[in-house]
């Protein structure tokens, strides 16, 4: 057995590896700069993302032994488990500020929703592995539609709406690669235009609504609603070329930003790091892109291939999103930055991912 996990763990993209690691690393160092330069240094949310982050790298080298074939023979197993947790946290889960999205295990708390990233980015790998030559028929647009609406509309009850657009976008971006007919994807485009204007009307909260209004005029409410942009906004700019140094950013210190461990960690690396740091931040995650990239091209497994191309996707718009509100040019939305957002639950299930892909690059080397 631990000859088989070394055989295909000796197989794997050590780039992708070095990579990764290097930006969990990097999101420690932010999360630890937070931490200790303040009047009362609480280290108790880096030492709790340190464990999390050994722990996620440790299961991204167990899972890239496991034969990814696994998942897909299991996906409508995981997907029907990822239901009942988004409807089962509606019930049992933990209130915090209004939203119920958390399960509470032992003073542990962890998303369903997190999870549920994973499970629909099988299921529906699985399901276009099977029928990506014949989606031009109607009937798998609706199905595959009518699968990530539905898991949509469970998380926007929570409500975490950052996360339901985000699959809605995902579903978007894959049609026109499946190659659907052009009637086809006009019919589904008047139907989402008929949907959000609805929901703008009966379903979007007020405090949602202000963060699209704010995000179209930031100055329109700067005391309120328009307070995070603006402060990012700052954050980011102060931060010019070099930065100000770890723990020396004065909007992150002196705790103007906020949420800045999660939705708005960006905005602390530019202040702290400057454009330089921005960059290189923006080369790893290149590198990290590049490299999926080659391993979708080098795989002879279509459940393989949509496994690793909607993971791509979702990388890309999380990225494309949180750097966006933390500019101001996107509103906010409260999705973390992969890999450096403090949050235990976001960062290991996106190890997990890349630990399956991993799994992926060794198999077809073999």
């Amino acid at each position: 057995m631990l000859s088989k996990f070394f055989y295909y763990l000796k197989k794997t993209d050590w780039l992708l590896t070095i990579t990764t690691v290097l930006l969990v690393c990097i999101g420690l160092a932010v999360l630890y700069s937070i931490s200790v330069n303040q009047e009362a240094p609480d280290l108790s949310r880096f030492n709790r993302q340190l464990v999390f982050a050994v722990a996620g790298i440790i299961l991204m080298l167990i899972f890239s032994a496991i034969d990814y074939r696994m998942f897909n023979s299991y996906r409508t197993i995981f997907f029907v488990v990822g239901i009942v947790l988004l409807l089962a946290v509606l019930v049992f889960g933990q209130t915090i500020r209004g939203s119920t999205r958390w399960f509470n295990f032992f003073g542990q708390t962890f998303q369903p929703v997190e999870i549920m990233k994973l499970f629909l980015t099988i299921y529906l790998s699985g399901y276009l592995a099977l029928h990506a030559r014949n989606f031009w028929q109607a009937k798998h647009i609706i199905i595959s539609g009518l699968l990530v609406f539905g898991t949509a509309a469970l998380v926007a009850l929570e409500p975490k709406v950052g996360y339901a657009i985000i699959f809605i976008l995902l579903w978007l971006i894959i049609l026109p690669i499946l190659k659907i007919k052009t009637s086809h994807l006009i019919i589904v485009i008047l139907i989402l235009a008929a949907i959000t204007a609805v929901s703008w009307f009966l379903v979007f909260e007020e405090y949602q609504k202000e963060r699209i209004l704010t995000f179209l005029d930031p100055q329109r409410d700067p005391l309120k609603s328009g307070y995070n942009v603006t402060q990012s906004m700052i954050a980011v700019g102060s931060g010019q070329i070099l930065g100000r140094g770890l723990g020396l950013g004065p909007q992150s210190q002196l705790n103007f930003l906020p949420e800045q461990e999660t939705d708005f960690i960006f905005s602390v690396i530019a202040e702290e790091m400057g454009l330089i740091g921005v960059t290189v931040i923006l080369v790893i995650y290149a590198l990290l892109f590049y490299r999926m990239w080659l391993a979708a091209r080098e795989t002879r497994d279509n459940f393989a291939l949509f496994f690793i191309v909607i993971t791509f996707i979702l990388f890309f718009i999380q990225i494309f999103v949180n750097v966006g509100m933390n500019i101001g040019l996107l509103p906010v939305t409260g999705i973390p930055l992969p890999l450096l957002s403090a949050g235990g639950s976001s960062l290991i299930i996106t190890l997990v991912s890349l630990g399956i892909i991993q799994s992926i690059i060794a198999r077809s080397k073999a």
